[in-house]
């Protein structure tokens, strides 16, 4: 009897274990980031979303562990041939994300070589079509086809390229030293060119500077010409209405205004000859009263001509002569 409890304890404990086993294996636990593919019998029929998972044990299985977080795939070093024949060596980085777990075990093997091979091959595409010296300035282009063509090639396995980007396009060191001589004459042409540029301004400056020069010039001696011109007609009017004043004092017979004219004339005749450059001795009268006497006499002489007095005899005028 004790032996038929022995065994059947055996039997219980054996039986308790299996059961807690198939438990076990028919619990899954799925870290964040990651999705398990479930095969039955060999085939797929769903995916465990992060956290606890249930299978059944012996007749499910997890067959593929995808990572969903975006992933970065570095593009091996080549060396590809530009539309222009130049070597250049060439690497790069490609950004991926599974969107589709699925997809990505089972519609293509090894998902990063598959990946790292189509970028490969559409690099050597893209900078094929295109001259070194555009590979080398157009990198944000470059960067853009191979989004486009790598993205819409791995759209079928369930994943999205999200950024591919060029890390270092490298010539050939003569091809570099042949581009830095190049640059150097460049650089120097734009030198002289600027030098020369900087000369043309100068001198159309210059020129401009003496126009306007030349401009003002001729405006100044204009209006000096005009203000000269109004001085010698104020002038001229001044000296006829001297002379119309005179005229009519020597109509009127006003003898003082006839002797201060004469005497005005008389006086700025002296002094013209005084500041004569060719004169160097001036004989003239001294005495005050000498003068006036001479022009007492030129008075009478115009009495004479131009008028008598009210009763048609002449007129005689008093002249103080010298020493009176």
């Amino acid at each position: 009897m004790d032996m038929v409890l022995s065994g059947f304890a055996i039997f219980v404990i054996v039986l308790v274990l299996l059961a807690i086993t198939i438990v076990f294996m028919g619990v899954t636990i799925v870290p964040q980031g990651y999705q398990y593919t479930v095969e039955r019998f060999g085939r797929y029929t769903r995916s465990l979303q992060p956290g606890l998972g249930l299978i059944l044990p012996f007749i499910d299985r997890i067959g593929d562990k995808i990572n969903m977080m975006e992933q970065v795939l570095d593009i091996p070093t080549q060396e590809v041939i530009s539309r222009d024949n130049a070597m250049v060596q060439v690497d790069g980085v490609l950004f991926f994300q599974v969107l589709d777990a699925a997809k990505s075990a089972y519609e293509v093997r090894d998902l990063e070589r598959a990946i790292q091979n189509l970028a490969q091959t559409n690099l050597r595409t893209v900078l094929g079509a295109m001259d070194l010296d555009e590979a080398l300035s157009q990198r944000d282009g470059i960067n853009v086809r191979l989004l486009n063509v790598i993205d819409q090639a791995t759209t079928p396995w369930g994943i999205k390229v999200t950024r591919v980007e060029i890390k270092d396009i490298t010539p050939p060191i003569d091809l570099v030293e042949a581009m830095g001589q190049q640059m150097k004459a460049e650089r120097l042409k734009r030198a002289v060119i600027l030098e020369a540029e900087g000369v043309r301004q100068s001198e159309i400056l210059k020129a401009e500077g003496e126009k306007k020069s030349a401009i003002l010039e001729a405006e100044g001696r204009r209006e000096a010409a005009f203000r000269d011109a109004e001085a010698r007609e104020r002038l001229a009017e001044a000296e006829a209405k001297a002379t119309h004043d005179v005229s009519e004092a020597i109509a009127a017979g006003d003898i003082q205004s006839i002797n201060y004219f004469i005497a005005q004339k008389y006086t700025e005749a002296m002094k013209e000859i005084g500041m004569a450059r060719n004169s160097k001795v001036v004989l003239m009268p001294m005495e005050a009263s000498a003068l006036i006497g001479t022009l007492g006499g030129i008075g009478e002489i115009a009495r004479e001509v131009f008028g008598k007095d009210g009763d048609g005899r002449p007129v005689r005028t008093s002249v103080p002569r010298s020493g009176e």
